[in-house]
C-alpha cells in the first residue's frame, strides 16, 4: 500500500497549507481528498508536488507492504 501521510509532515515542515496548494499552486480539492485517502495519483502529480515542495518522492509517500 502507498501511504502519503509523509506528505502532510513536508507541509508542516515547509510551512505550506493545503489552502495555498489550492489558491497559489493551482492543486486541486480533488488531488488532496485522494492523497487524504491514500488513493492513487499519477507520476505527473507527483513530480509536480515534488517540484512545488522542493522535496524528494519519499518526502510525499511511503510504501507499506501489504498483511
Amino acid at each position: 500500500m502507498i501511504s502519503y501521510d509523509p506528505f502532510y509532515n513536508t507541509l508542516k515542515q515547509k510551512g505550506i497549507s493545503t489552502y495555498k496548494l489550492i489558491t497559489k499552486y493551482n492543486i486541486s480539492r480533488g488531488l488532496l481528498d485522494r492523497l487524504k485517502h491514500n488513493k492513487p495519483i499519477t507520476t505527473v502529480t507527483l513530480n509536480d508536488l515534488c517540484n512545488i515542495l522542493d522535496c524528494d518522492v519519499n518526502d510525499i509517500m511511503i510504501f507499506i507492504k501489504d498483511k
